[in-house]
């Protein structure tokens, strides 16, 4: 394991890239904005679930595989851009629902999914995308000295405080987005913002449909 400097670089660095925007926050920011901070923080839950099979993947080499492999990497892939695309155009089709402040007057209007629902979808998000099994992969190893005897049980270990520190950084994303949901002009535009999800769960889609194996 690093020294405390480290440790802490480790830790940082982690907060700053998951404050980056990518699918994981835009899945937690939709559901915050549609079901309130509640439906946020159990997406973030599952996205992290989702994190934890990378993280063993990555320890039992199934990473090194995605990596090595490019009919693998391709298959997940494209299941990966494909589940993507196919929430764009879920939440572009659905029914928009009428501005309000009163986030239990949406849910009447139109259901809002169930929290396993919700876990259930950012759990798959986050695991049928095989960038994150390889960033682990490359991210992880620059904190575990050549030194190290135990490298396996020390990439567990980094992969596990480093997804518990998400956590918080995840509930923010959600609080945030829930509060934003209740100004009215948030409310009057939620349509909108709707489609503006939709568009870039599609746009992440494609994306990830395009990009190449490292090395390849």
């Amino acid at each position: 394991m690093p020294d405390a400097y480290h440790l802490l670089l480790f830790v940082l660095a982690g907060w700053l890239l998951n404050v980056t925007p990518g699918p994981d926050v835009l899945y937690i920011v939709t559901n915050s904005l549609r079901g309130g901070w509640k439906s946020g923080v159990v997406a973030g839950l599952g996205i992290t679930a989702g994190c934890f099979v990378h993280i063993f993947a990555a320890a039992l080499g199934m990473g090194a595989l995605l990596a090595a492999s490019e009919t693998a990497f391709t298959v997940l892939k494209w299941i990966g851009a494909a589940y993507l695309l196919w929430i764009g155009g879920k939440i572009l089709l659905a029914r928009a629902a009428p501005a309000t402040t009163d986030l239990q007057a949406v849910a009447l209007s139109r259901p809002l999914p169930s929290s396993k629902e919700i876990f259930l979808g950012g759990f798959w998000t986050n695991v049928l995308n095989p960038k994150v099994v390889l960033f682990f992969l490359a991210f992880l190893p620059q904190f575990i000295s050549p030194e190290t005897t135990g490298k396996t049980s020390a990439f567990l270990a980094l992969g596990v405080l480093f997804n518990v520190n998400s956590i918080p950084v995840n509930a923010g994303w959600a609080i945030a987005a829930a509060w934003m949901a209740r100004r009215p002009v948030v409310q009057r535009g939620m349509h909108w913002l709707d489609k503006l999800a939709g568009s870039m769960f599609i746009v992440f889609g494609v994306r990830l449909a395009l990009v190449d194996r490292p090395g390849a």
